[in-house]
C-alpha cells in the first residue's frame, strides 16, 4: 500500500485504516469473482486520534492491523476507501 496523504484527523480513540486489497485468486489459482470476494480484515493505519484522557492509543501510523469483519465505518476520500473505527475494534498489530 502506498503512503496516503489524507487530511483527516480522527478524534479521541478512533483510527483511520486503509483496508488491504481483497484476494483475487485462491491458493490453487482459481480466480475469485468480485461478487464472491470477502471483505479484508487487515489494513494499514493511516491516521490516529489523540486517545482518551487515561487511555493512550497503542497503535501508530504505519502499523498493519487485524480488525473485525464488520468493524468501523466505511468512507471514500479522493476515490479511495477507508475505515474509521475505535481502537477497541482492532484485534492485533502484525
Amino acid at each position: 500500500m502506498a503512503k496516503a496523504n489524507v487530511n483527516i484527523k480522527p478524534l479521541a480513540d478512533r483510527v483511520l485504516v486503509e483496508a488491504a486489497q481483497a484476494e483475487t485468486k485462491t491458493a490453487g489459482g482459481i480466480i475469485i469473482p468480485d461478487t464472491a470476494k470477502e471483505k479484508p480484515q487487515k489494513g494499514k493505519v493511516i491516521a490516529v486520534g489523540t486517545g482518551k484522557k487515561d487511555e493512550p492509543l497503542t497503535v501508530k501510523v504505519g502499523d498493519t492491523v487485524l480488525y473485525g469483519k464488520y468493524s468501523g465505518t466505511e468512507l471514500m476520500i479522493d476515490g479511495k476507501e477507508y475505515l474509521i473505527m475505535k481502537e477497541s475494534d482492532i484485534y492485533a498489530i502484525v
